[in-house]
């Protein structure tokens, strides 16, 4: 599993519309400055047939509609994404804006566009011979065989596009994938930190540098600065945790001469994420169907399709065991199975008691996890399990609800 932060900012910058589309339009221009390198490759037979006669219609018809069409999917996206964040949660919008078919989809217009315009401009600048113009010209081929995919892809996108179902299961993808990822290497590769550890004695703080939320650990930064002085540190928080400024990140035992630069191994932002954050995901699934209960909204459907997806992915939850620590040097707080099944449920739990078909749901899915071989996850929904059933005991009023839940409990 990758930890470096170099490769984290890649990432980032790839799922960024703006780098995306950025890229096209960078291609694009690349594209139509280069045609005239490629004269010599051309046979003067072709020039009558492919030349700029042939060209510049098509170029004309792809100046005029390209720029339309791409506002029309900016409009199209903005609307379906606030669409999704008014009927979800907020975050749901950020999860949307890195969609890479919306975003290959806008690069793909925005190139053509500007590929047209530039090749246009070029023409009436005599920039262009007319070998030049038969590169334009398969060039231009080949950009509208790139519109015609993503035209498809595109339509096929927008049927789903910013739907609750759509929304649902990309949470649930995003949700999933950081939690196998971190269970198959519990404390991100360092030495598990039980929850009851104390400040090692003698060990001097790490402060924040500045406030937000613990995004990324850059765990091969950090292991290599401890190791040029033999010192280790026991950190004190996890990824996707709110510190301040100033707060102890961690406790550093041994001599470090620069903190400053091991804080910097630390990744703070503004809003939480889920490169190192396995809890994310699923608080926003549980945000997601807490939302569906409130009264403006009143979708018991949506929370109960929240319950199972929920199930589902804890269902597969079992922490790798056994695994030496990559990072000796670094202790870490371990991913604890109850913070799990409280950021999945109790707050579900608490807007549905009054709902016998949202907590009837909860109380079987629960009953299911506590046959997990995770014997920490079993216990934690067993738990809980317990919770749904008092706080429904007292939130159903009919009586008849109250016999039916206890005999699916």
């Amino acid at each position: 599993m990758k930890r470096s932060k170099p490769l984290l900012m890649v990432r980032r910058v790839a799922r960024n519309l703006a780098a995306r589309v950025l890229f096209g339009a960078l291609v694009a221009l690349a594209t139509a400055s280069l045609a005239p390198l490629f004269d010599p490759l051309i046979p003067e037979e072709w020039q009558d047939r492919f030349g700029s006669d042939a060209v510049m219609p098509l170029l004309n018809i792809l100046a005029t509609t390209m720029l339309t069409v791409t506002t029309f999917s900016l409009s199209v996206m903005v609307q379906a994404f606030q669409t999704a964040a008014s009927q979800a949660t907020p975050r749901a919008y950020r999860l949307h804006l890195s969609d890479t078919t919306t975003q290959t989809v806008l690069a793909t217009f925005t190139g053509a566009f500007l590929f047209s315009l530039t090749a246009i401009v070029m023409f009436r600048a005599g920039f262009y011979s007319e070998s030049a113009a038969v590169v334009v010209f398969f060039f231009t081929i080949l950009a509208i065989a790139a519109i015609v995919l993503a035209i498809l892809r595109w339509i096929d996108h927008l049927s789903s596009l910013g739907s609750m179902d759509d929304t649902l299961s990309k949470v649930e993808e995003r949700a999933r994938e950081p939690l196998r990822r971190i269970l198959s290497q519990p404390a991100l590769g360092g030495v598990p930190l039980s929850p009851d550890a104390e400040i090692p004695s003698g060990a001097t703080a790490l402060p924040a540098p500045s406030g937000g939320y613990l995004q990324f650990i850059d765990m091969n930064a950090l292991s290599d600065a401890l190791a040029k002085t033999g010192a280790s540190i026991t950190l004190a928080r996890a990824p996707g945790e709110h510190v301040l400024k100033g707060t102890p990140l961690g406790w550093v035992l041994g001599e470090i001469e620069d903190m400053a630069a091991l804080a910097k191994t630390f990744t703070l932002g503004e809003i939480r994420t889920n490169e190192q954050d396995a809890r994310f995901g699923i608080v926003v699934l549980n945000e997601i169907a807490v939302r569906a209960l409130s009264p403006g909204i009143n979708d018991p459907g949506t929370a109960i399709d929240v319950l199972h997806r929920l199930s589902r992915i804890l269902s597969e939850a079992d922490p790798t065991r056994g695994i030496p620590a990559e990072f000796p040097r670094i202790e870490v707080p371990v991913l604890r199975a109850g913070d799990l099944i409280e950021d999945g449920f109790a707050a579900l739990i608490r807007a549905g008691a009054g709902h016998p078909e949202v907590v009837g749901v909860a109380v079987s899915e629960l009953a299911q996890l506590e046959q997990s071989e995770w014997d920490e996850l079993a216990m934690a929904a067993r738990s809980m399990r317990g919770y749904a059933l008092r706080h429904a005991k007292h939130a159903l009023e009919i009586s008849d609800d109250r016999r039916d839940l206890a005999r699916r409990s």
